[in-house]
Formats: structure tokens, sequence, C-alpha cells
């Protein structure tokens, strides 16, 4: 028995700074998650990755991370991705600076 697709988003690194990335619907990547595209079903998600992983010149280590539908966008269902949501560690710099720059 097959388990059931559950949500997803694609995330990646932005090649040149490293911040975590997510691929919009527009297919561009932004750093916030909730302006990611949320995919709901299996094959559009492989083709959404399939695009992603086609860009070694913007991001790297593309995959399909899940997901759940939020009040603002998709919001991570794994402490992993609530952790990359929040920028690199190694504060004050990237986004617990305010810092919001474009890929």
């Amino acid at each position: 028995m097959s388990r059931r697709f559950t949500p997803k988003v694609v995330t990646a690194n932005a090649l040149l700074e490293g911040d975590a990335v997510w691929l919009a619907a527009d297919d561009s990547w932004v750093r916030d998650m909730t302006r990611a595209e949320l995919l709901e079903d299996e094959e559009h998600a492989k083709a959404r990755l399939a695009l992603a992983t086609g860009q070694p010149g913007r991001v790297v280590g593309a995959y399909l991370a899940d997901a759940k539908a939020g009040p603002d966008g998709p919001e991570p269902t794994h402490f992993r991705e609530d952790f990359r949501t929040r920028g690199p560690s190694n504060y004050p710099l990237g986004k617990q600076a305010g810092e919001d720059a474009h890929v």
C-alpha cells in the first residue's frame, strides 16, 4: 500500500548567499516560506522539483519539504524546516538582522 501524498514545498539554498529559499508559483525564489507554492499533487510536485534542480546557477540542494496550509501561506511541519525559516544561525546576520535580499 502506497503512502498518501502530503503537501510539500520546494526548498533549496541560494547559491551565492547560502540562504534558505523556497520556490514560488511564479518560478521565483523567495526567502519567506509563506510566499512559497504549496504543492498538493505528487506529479506537480515532481515537476516543480525538476524545475528547481535544473537551476544550478541559482540554487543548490533542492528538495521537497513537508508543509501545511497556514493562515498566511505554507508553514513547516518539521522542526528542520521551521529552523530554516529563521535564517542562518550566525546572529546578528541574515534574517535575524532584518535583511531581505532577493535571489
